[in-house]
């Protein structure tokens, strides 16, 4: 849209040229699997507003053609990061059910993307995204699995790496997800006892992160792993070897354990929206190799597209009752900015 001709204000309308497309349903299943991209900016190209996208999608007949699918698979990825986006405490249950409208078994990946990159961005909303997922993973394990070894992933890399700030973010994550029973408790024993084994200040500092987020929920599961941490961080106190900052925090950290972890409850009230008998806990192990289903990710022709879709639709259904076919008409101009 360049600058207005000289006909000033009352030829405003008709100055501004219409970018001319020529096949807009090229372009919107070129954007939507990112062959557009490369050098086009980071939203894949051609940004489409979802009502263009949706106007698009009910113009194609051939409902099983890759044009369809890939435009499907576009309008997916951006209904979950506008709803993942939102949640807050106060709406999480709208948002479970708005997500569960969605196939999220299709866009399953998609979704534990969307929640990762959320919460690296806001660590601090951990317990959000966990509860959100808390939910889903009673009705679709394989969702709370993707994501679960993912993290555990992550944390791996950036321990690797000594990346102290993805570290300290992911545990939080990993944390939230032993509050929630999503992940069996001895991952967080082997998450210490590695940052423990060798203590530097960082490795030290994680700990004290992650004991503090999830300590409430050791001590009723596995209190005995719980004092065992709290030996070795005693010790390392006393061998003085690391930095009287992080020797604070670790007084600190003692003192939160003599409050019974008051002020750091493992799952807060409106966040408690799954009876524990229901959870679905996911024993991964740190050193085991790990299948992070990174196909999942990209958009892949389905021969049994119409199926699948069809088989979702029963599922929602049998989840969230008859009601649930109205679509939820969340079609936010939702800022996703991923480039796949």
């Amino acid at each position: 849209g360049g600058g207005r001709e000289e006909g000033g204000e009352k030829g405003a309308a008709e100055v501004r040229p219409r970018k001319v497309i020529e096949d807009p349903y090229e372009t919107a299943a070129k954007t939507a699997s990112g062959v557009v991209a490369s050098g086009a900016g980071k939203t894949g190209g051609l940004y489409m507003p979802p009502y263009k996208l949706a106007q698009m999608m009910s113009g194609v007949d051939d409902k099983a053609s890759a044009q369809y699918q890939r435009m499907t698979w576009e309008a997916l990825k951006k209904a979950i990061n506008g709803l993942v986006n939102k949640v807050n405490v106060s709406n999480i249950k709208a948002i479970v059910v708005d997500l569960l409208k969605q196939n999220v078994i299709r866009g399953r990946a998609l979704l534990v993307r969307s929640l990762m990159k959320a919460q690296g961005a806001s660590p601090n909303f951990s317990r959000i995204y966990a509860a959100l997922l808390a939910v889903i993973n009673t009705k679709m394990p394989e969702i709370g699995e993707l994501l679960v070894k993912r993290a555990v992933n992550q944390f791996n890399r950036a321990y690797r790496r000594h990346d102290k700030v993805v570290c300290n973010g992911v545990v939080k994550l990993i944390a939230a997800l032993v509050n929630q029973q999503l992940v069996h408790e001895l991952l967080a024993l082997q998450l210490c006892i590695l940052l423990l084994e060798t203590p530097t200040d960082d490795s030290v500092e994680t700990v004290v992160t992650f004991v503090t987020e999830c300590g409430a929920a050791l001590a009723e599961v596995s209190p005995q792993a719980l004092n065992s941490i709290f030996e070795r961080l005693r010790s390392i106190l006393h061998e003085g070897a690391i930095d009287k900052r992080v020797q604070y925090m670790i007084e600190g950290l003692y003192a939160v354990r003599k409050s019974n972890f008051a002020d750091y409850p493992a799952v807060l009230p409106e966040l408690d929206l799954v009876e524990a008998e229901d959870q679905i806990t996911h024993e991964v192990s740190l050193d085991e190799l790990l299948d992070l289903e990174e196909t999942l990710d990209y958009f892949t022709l389905d021969p049994d597209f119409e199926a699948n879709e069809a088989a979702y639709v029963r599922v929602r259904r049998e989840i969230l009752g008859d009601d649930s076919d109205s679509e939820s008409g969340d079609d936010d101009d939702d800022d996703d900015d991923d480039d796949d």
